[in-house]
């Protein structure tokens, strides 16, 4: 049975750009279920990506409060919020963001660096989530060497080999011609199955309405009504 794992309370993100101040989140009240996959839509600016960053501990509320499975985000240190992002987050951009001299393997052992995995272990799990992912023949290839899916799917297993807890994607598909698109799109539906939790920001309600389990509209920061995918 699918609980309640994340939940915001009155969660506000707002900037000062000179003389205006910019509400990018504005009062948000918002709930992850435990293995959902929730897509998160609206227009360029309506606070799409600040949300991913605050759910991920890059960004600081300005005010309100974030619950990740019990526990709150904004008692944990700087230091803490590091392990949980490393133990627990993995995150996928529209950009790839892919280390352009070193291999798609090595791109990917990048991500167990830092969580005391043995130099041998990184390598073959490395390995294991690219051929996961249809990258068998490609470990050895730098990023110029990969089309952009392929390089979204290295930046996709990048995110997985440290087998974390929740997903967020922001744009996945955004630099993606249709074929790759929709190819990344099955992969994350695959992924969900499987029972990862899942976070997807895209301006494509397309590409919401056939992946998500549950979606919801923002503007100007705040939450339009939710609705369900494909209804």
């Amino acid at each position: 049975m699918k609980t309640d794992w994340i939940q915001t309370r009155d969660l506000c993100r707002f900037y000062q750009r000179g003389p205006s101040q910019v509400r990018a989140v504005d009062g948000l009240a918002l709930t992850v279920q435990r293995g959902e996959f929730l897509g998160i839509t609206g227009a360029s600016g309506s606070g799409k990506s600040t949300i991913l960053n605050l759910l991920a501990g890059l960004d600081t509320p300005s005010s309100g409060s974030i619950m990740f499975d019990g526990v709150a985000l904004g008692d944990l240190s700087r230091h803490e919020l590091a392990r949980h992002r490393a133990s627990r987050i993995g995150m996928v951009f529209q950009s790839f963001n892919l280390i352009p001299h070193r291999t798609a393997l090595a791109n990917v052992e990048l991500a167990l660096l830092f969580d005391d995995t043995p130099r041998d272990r990184r390598r073959e799990q490395a390995a294991a989530i690219l051929r996961q992912l249809g990258l068998g023949d490609r470990l050895d290839h730098r990023p110029a060497d990969l089309s952009g899916g392929e390089q979204q799917r290295v930046a996709l297993a990048r995110a997985l080999v440290k087998k974390p807890h929740l997903l967020l994607a922001d744009e996945p598909t955004g630099n993606l011609d249709l074929d790759n698109s929709r190819q990344i799109a099955a992969l994350l539906r695959d992924l969900n199955a499987d029972g990862l939790t899942i976070v997807m920001v895209s301006h494509d309600v397309e590409l919401i309405e056939s992946c998500v389990s549950r979606a919801v509209t923002m503007h100007y920061g705040r939450l339009v009504e939710p609705t369900e995918a494909g209804s």
